[in-house]
């Protein structure tokens, strides 16, 4: 064995080591000098003994603080050298590399680039890594935490002590770093820090981490994640204007959709072959999924994220979350999830004052805190914050082939007096209203995602703020679509009124088409519109059970001839009549009853219909796609209107009665003379209407009608929509 001198830090340095206050604990642990000398906190070891790679014994080494600090210097060598640690406590014995005698695990470019807010695969450094570096098996943490004084990773690897593993500080930005030896996947741990004025924090959840314990409980896992991708011909498609395609989204808050025997959740690997299946059946072309990163509180429905790098473990590890993507793609459907960057939870693991100052979020609550929400907004205006939430949205989109991103409240990110009193928000620089961060954080992400990615963004966006979905190099926001909330909310107020009053509120159904073509809309009728009271869409239509059934059949019908691809959340389908709750499954039982039954059938062959003619859907966001026949039957209740493909493009007539009686000899202008096909009628018997209509065929012929060159003459059933296109 080598002869040793006894010597070590002084008695200070050894009293921050045991109290967990060496903020520059490289300086001092692992070897230094020449000759070179060891210093080792063990608190759980009564002797530490120097070893080889080998392990053949080279030092015993000295105890010099009784709460376990060890010291060793080697007087015969002039040179650095490789070892390990064999550590014993009573009968028990272990070997263990020293972390601290290992090299930096982030290079120089990663720090700059970080600083500067254009690290934009940050998750491929930042977080919790299984990886051999300097030879041994191990994760590296690197953590951002610009103002502690010191931080620890900490976990059952090291009895969740934050004296034994404090961090590598990055000076040049903020950034900690360690490599911690024999710590791999599954291993829990959270972040210990010391805040900026020397108090020891509450433990933190790693912002980058990859998956999280299932809430109750709020630690990070350590994940190596390697998902099995069989979808390489739906994403070797490229990215798509989708603009021109069919979009018939189905909206699904996953832990309701449906449920297992005795109520039981059904994992991301369960549901999604039962999901797939469903949605292929019913011809939707996209799932959306409410958002699915880690959230503390259920009852936000994932929209209060803590993990934005992380799948919820709800249902499963983020491998498993993996295959149900895999699975939906191997069945022809895309992607959408809900991305939340609008705000986050003040929850004390979480990344609110996440190093003792307000880091991630504002000082100032008129900036920095939603009343409504009881959540922290995002500082969109520091570098690293807003680098963080963009490298969020490129991971979904680039490791989990996420197909698009919907992000939630875009309206509260753009104004800064939103949902404020005269007193209690700050203008911006020149004295207005919108918040210029948020704007150029938006752009920045569209930008970053159409340039890196495949994906598409969406914005729910409930204002009139314009060019939403304009390309920011023609000064819009950059989104790809944008939720056409004001449609939404004026088209269920005329539903829910009594027929006999709807002519008076006629322009609910017709405004809409004034700007439809102003951005590249989604017509919504989602989550938000079956909960807190609102009831079901079912439950919104007014008059007897049959009228209920038929208003509904002629609503969907309208929403899927009119401009604007379609989502319609969960249980719409078929009728759920009980508000949604995230606490139980969809009614799937009421498909025994024929009305629930065919209304499912109804939005089936929508969606076929939709699909199968061009013009219903390759003009969706031109006005060359859309003519009024006559938009102002106020009267009869009653609307028709023609859309338009491209040349060569059938059109198609849409007729809509929203009154409860049926109108015959009801005259339509059409654009061509010669029998008209009757492709689609919401009052056949197969989806529970009374089966009038016109036999299948009109024809047109003689004068013209409503600025058309000629016109038919046809039965208008009650409550019913009419599709029809000339028969070639």
């Amino acid at each position: 064995m080598d002869k040793v001198s006894r010597s070590g830090p002084d008695a200070a340095t050894c009293e921050a080591i045991v109290r967990g206050r060496l903020s520059d604990p490289f300086s001092v642990l692992g070897m230094h000098g020449t000759p070179p000398a060891i210093t080792v906190f063990a608190p759980d070891a009564s002797e530490v003994e120097v070893v080889d790679m080998k392990g053949a014994p080279l030092a015993t080494m000295d105890r010099i603080h009784p709460e376990g600090v060890f010291h060793a210097t080697f007087p015969r060598r002039r040179k650095a050298f490789a070892y390990r640690l064999r550590c014993k406590a009573g009968d028990n014995e272990w070997l263990r590399d020293d972390p601290y005698r290992l090299s930096p695990v982030l290079g120089e470019m990663d720090e700059y680039l970080f600083a500067e807010g254009r690290h934009e695969e940050l998750w491929t450094k930042l977080g919790a890594h299984p990886i051999t570096h300097d030879g041994i098996e191990g994760t590296s943490f690197v953590v951002w935490a610009p103002n502690a004084r010191r931080v620890s990773v900490v976990g059952h690897f090291n009895a969740w002590d934050g004296r034994r593993h404090p961090m590598r500080r990055r000076l040049g930005g903020g950034l900690w770093e360690l490599f911690v030896p024999e710590v791999g996947a599954g291993d829990l741990y959270k972040f210990e820090i010391v805040g900026v004025h020397g108090d020891l924090l509450p433990l933190k959840a790693d912002p980058l981490a990859f998956q999280m314990e299932e809430p109750p409980g709020t630690a990070s896992v350590v994940a190596r994640i390697s998902p099995d991708w069989t979808d390489d011909e739906w994403t070797g498609r490229g990215r798509r204007d989708l603009r021109g395609e069919p979009v018939s989204i189905y909206e699904v808050h996953l832990g309701s959709w449906r449920r297992g025997d005795g109520d039981r959740v059904l994992s991301y690997t369960e549901v999604g072959p039962i999901l797939a299946d469903y949605v292929q059946d019913m011809g939707f072309t996209h799932v959306e999924f409410l958002p699915l990163s880690e959230h503390p509180y259920t009852p936000s429905w994932g929209y209060q994220p803590i993990g934005m790098f992380a799948p919820t473990s709800r249902f499963g590890d983020p491998a498993d979350f993996a295959a149900m993507v895999n699975h939906l793609h191997e069945a022809g459907i895309g992607v959408i999830m809900d991305w939340v960057p609008a705000h986050f939870p003040s929850d004390e693991h979480g990344l609110a004052r996440f190093d003792g100052t307000a880091l991630y979020e504002h000082e100032d609550p008129r900036l920095g805190f939603h009343k409504d929400w009881n959540t922290l907004i995002y500082n969109f205006g520091r570098n690293e914050v807003s680098n963080f939430l963009r490298a969020s949205a490129l991971y979904w989109l680039k490791e989990f082939h996420i197909d698009a991103l919907r992000v939630d409240a875009v309206a509260s990110m753009l104004y800064l007096d939103y949902s404020r009193g005269p007193d209690e928000w700050i203008p911006n620089r020149y004295g207005g209203r919108e918040n210029l961060d948020a704007i150029d954080f938006l752009r920045n992400v569209n930008t970053q995602v159409a340039e890196r990615t495949t994906g598409q963004t969406i914005a729910e966006e409930s204002t009139a703020f314009p060019g939403v979905s304009r390309p920011v190099d023609q000064d819009g926001l950059g989104f790809d679509f944008k939720w056409n909330m004001g449609w939404m909310h004026d088209t269920l107020q005329y539903m829910a009124e009594d027929p006999l009053n709807r002519r008076w509120h006629h322009d609910k159904m017709t405004f809409g088409l004034h700007y439809a073509f102003s951005e590249n809309f989604v017509l919504p009728l989602s989550h938000d519109e079956v909960v807190h009271g609102k009831g079901s869409l079912l439950g919104k239509m007014p008059g007897d059970r049959w009228q209920r059934f038929a208003n509904l059949r002629a609503y969907l019908s309208w929403m899927w001839t009119h401009p604007g691809k379609k989502l319609l959340f969960m249980g719409g389908e078929f009728g759920q009549e009980r508000e949604w709750s995230h606490d139980r499954s969809l009614d799937w039982h009421l498909l025994d009853d024929p009305n629930h039954a065919g209304l499912q059938r109804l939005v089936r062959d929508l969606n076929a219909c939709y699909r199968s003619h061009p013009a219903l859907h390759a003009r969706d966001c031109e006005p060359e796609g859309f003519q009024w026949i006559d938009g102002g039957d106020a009267d009869n209740n009653a609307f028709s209107f023609l859309r338009k493909g491209h040349d060569g493009d059938a059109p198609v007539a849409v007729i809509c009665n929203f009154a409860p009686v049926q109108r015959s000899e009801f005259r339509v202008g059409l654009p061509s003379a010669g029998n008209w096909r009757e492709i689609f009628n919401s009052d056949a018997t197969e989806y529970g209407g009374t089966g009038s209509g016109n036999g299948g065929y009109v024809s047109a012929e003689g004068d013209g009608w409503h600025g058309q060159p000629t016109s038919a003459s046809l039965t208008l059933p009650p409550l019913a929509t009419l599709v029809l296109t000339p028969d070639e």
